[in-house]
């Protein structure tokens, strides 16, 4: 396994000041869009043996209008949610945009239910988006008190969320700026938060296990996930820090988001596209394989062969780092890398398993209004305009 050098922790500690101003989250990487490639390379190499770290033990709706509708949506349609207005945006893969719908302010993850349903993450509460009529049916507000409804990167809010398997529960990861978050459960019938978990701080993630007996919660500030029990909602928090926890609230080398693994229900965290924490949540072991896109990582899913997708958000370092990518790793660790062109945040993939999505809302400076369009046989990479700084995206 080849690992980077400790080093990369000393290189991306801020200096308190900054620390103090930016509050938490990744510290800013400057223009990571600069020398990208078009292109894509090509990486095919075995993870080998991995690494294993030893952790320590560890209320009713409102309903709104629309603000732009359309026709019924076709299969193969996305979804995304726009970080940058109060919005969800409908959009054709071959034509773009082709309708927005008002959420609330600054959605940011976003789930799809089997009867069409989206459910969007917002500043202000849940909100209910039938993609069908494309309307919002209802925002469910939080229990959980956040301060003053704003915008940015460290608004308080729903973040990560999630769709129990059989559709009766939404699970929402809740920021609360200067201090933990919470997971709220809403029950899909009543439309009301019907439970309140504490987690840690800024869930960016919200993933359920295939049976939905278990809820993961990736919290990006304190380095670690909540694995709460579905049924009694106990909550246990295992550390994912393959690179330490030093740094605290200024260091990039965080949780992102997770995916968990079909075969057999493990967390897989990309991280700085060298090191993937693979997490078994029953026990808290981590296990760090490598990987080879050596980039800043946010967003990941996986497909239900297992293939993973990471995406980069663009070097740390520029003097040392790469920029932007998707990284594509098979089962077994072998790995194709394609370069994008700008950051970008998160990634669906269409239902044939031929093309990636990657949204370019990013949530630091550098975002801009579109997709990403990858076909992952010839390698080529479009960019489609698409929504308002868009971070979260759905297939349907």
């Amino acid at each position: 396994m080849t690992i980077r050098p400790p080093s990369r922790t000393a290189r991306v500690l801020l200096p308190a000041a900054v620390a103090v101003v930016l509050l938490s989250g990744c510290a800013q990487a400057g223009d990571a869009a600069s020398d990208t490639p078009t292109g894509p390379t090509l990486t095919a190499t075995p993870t080998g043996s991995p690494v294993t770290v030893t952790p320590p033990p560890s209320t009713g709706p409102v309903p709104s209008g629309t603000v732009s509708a359309g026709a019924g949506s076709a299969a193969g349609t996305l979804l995304v949610s726009d970080f940058g207005s109060d919005t969800v945006t409908f959009v054709d893969p071959a034509r773009g945009a082709t309708g927005s719908v008002r959420a609330g302010t600054a959605p940011y993850g976003l789930a799809l239910g089997k009867d069409g349903r989206a459910w969007v993450a917002t500043a202000e509460g849940v909100a209910v988006v039938d993609t069908t009529t494309r309307e919002r049916l209802a925002l469910v507000p939080y229990r959980t008190d956040t301060g003053p409804v704003t915008t940015g990167e460290y608004r308080g809010g729903g973040m990560g969320i999630a769709l129990s398997p059989d559709g009766k529960r939404v699970y929402v990861g809740v920021n609360v700026p200067g201090g933990n978050g919470t997971l709220e459960v809403i029950d899909t019938a009543s439309l009301k938060v019907v439970e309140v978990v504490d987690v840690g701080r800024r869930p960016f993630d919200v993933d359920v296990s295939r049976d939905g007996s278990a809820v993961y919660a990736t919290n990006h500030d304190s380095f670690d996930v909540t694995v709460v029990d579905a049924d009694s909602l106990d909550a246990r928090r295992v550390e994912v820090a393959p690179y330490g926890t030093e740094g605290g609230l200024g260091s990039w080398l965080k949780p992102h988001y997770t995916a968990v693994r079909p075969s057999d229900g493990k967390l897989l965290l990309p991280f700085e596209g060298e090191r993937l924490a693979v997490v078994d949540p029953a026990t808290g072991r981590v296990e760090i394989e490598s990987m080879t896109a050596n980039t800043h990582q946010h967003g990941a899913t996986v497909t239900p062969d297992g293939t993973l997708f990471a995406v980069g958000t663009g070097p740390i370092d520029p003097s040392e780092d790469r920029g932007p990518s998707l990284t594509v790793r098979s089962p077994e660790g072998v790995e194709r890398v394609y370069p994008l062109d700008g950051p970008h945040e998160d990634v669906a993939v269409s239902k044939d398993g031929g093309t990636a999505y990657v949204t370019g809302g990013f949530t630091r400076d550098g975002y801009w209004d579109g997709l990403s369009v990858v076909d992952l046989t010839s390698g080529e990479v479009k960019r489609l305009a698409a929504g308002s700084r868009p971070l979260g995206v759905v297939v349907f």
